[in-house]
């Protein structure tokens, strides 16, 4: 399939482009809008007060330390979009080569990555992440670092099924006939089989790493203030008062988070059903 025939057919599936263009905006939104006007995300203004109701000066309010909450949402954004793009491609460059190295020469390699694989899905990820960043250091380097490693085994058992079906075509037993080397059937005959399924993949796995990384933040384990991140702007939501007379504070954040990731997953049904409407992910 072309480029323009993909897109003919992609932009036919009216979530897909509703989730596309959310996403295309909120990038926008979170990386021109703080830079034009000026915001400032870390820097208190205590003639506003403390936890206080949206005005014409703070159109969301401000936080518990005075700071204005549209400014931290915005830049929390960044966070989670540049989390949600950079850890599920270091999924696909962990997952990919050992999933194709599993599904092509079986045996002990096989043995060894799936294995591996199952070690890393017996484990919750949402604790082995805490673990992990406890003893790395929380930071955004650390927390896409994470995410993406705790995101390969999907990958590489996707490829991993794929190559399965793909070695025993009958092109793949002509090219070993003619002298071809795994290098050359790996890369020219199996690859471009596998890329589809692991393109719709990292949709999803997008959202996920978004859930993730708020997750983590929330619990203390993300990003640290005076950063801002969304899901430490709904850490204060703990406080019962907070939750219940001040929805001003968490509600944007969170619900910014629902339509992030529900975003990501109509992107990644359009292409699933644009590459391969067989498909299952």
């Amino acid at each position: 399939m072309n480029h323009r025939g993909f897109w003919n057919k992609f932009r036919q599936s009216r979530g897909a482009m509703i989730g596309l263009c959310f996403l295309v905006a909120e990038a926008l939104a979170v990386y021109l809008l703080p830079a034009i006007f000026h915001m400032d995300p870390v820097s208190s203004d205590v003639q506003a007060g403390f936890n206080a109701a949206p005005s014409a000066a703070h159109l969301l309010g401000t936080d518990g330390a005075a700071r204005d909450l549209l400014a931290r949402t915005l830049c929390g954004g960044r966070v989670s979009l540049l989390v949600g793009v950079a850890a599920p491609l270091i999924s696909v460059s962990i997952g990919l080569p050992l999933g194709l190295a599993a599904g092509y020469y079986r045996g002990v390699v096989e043995m060894v990555v799936m294995r591996l694989s199952d070690v890393f899905m017996s484990f919750p990820d949402i604790l082995l992440s805490l673990i992990l960043v406890s003893v790395i250091g929380p930071s955004l380097g650390s927390l896409i670092g994470v995410i993406g490693v705790m995101g390969w085994t999907s990958i590489a058992r996707l490829v991993y099924a794929n190559v399965l079906s793909i070695r025993e075509k009958e092109y793949i037993n002509n090219a070993l006939s003619i002298g071809r080397n795994d290098f050359e059937i790996l890369s020219h005959e199996i690859l471009p089989g596998v890329l589809s399924p692991v393109f719709v993949s990292l949709s999803f796995l997008s959202g996920n790493a978004v859930l993730q990384e708020s997750g983590l933040s929330f619990l203390g384990a993300g990003i640290r203030p005076p950063q801002a991140s969304w899901g430490g702007i709904i850490f204060a939501a703990q406080d019962l008062s907070v939750l219940t007379r001040m929805p001003w504070i968490w509600a944007p954040s969170g619900i910014l988070i629902v339509l992030t990731v529900v975003a990501f997953q109509f992107v990644g049904q359009g292409l699933r059903d644009t590459l391969d409407p067989k498909m299952t992910v």
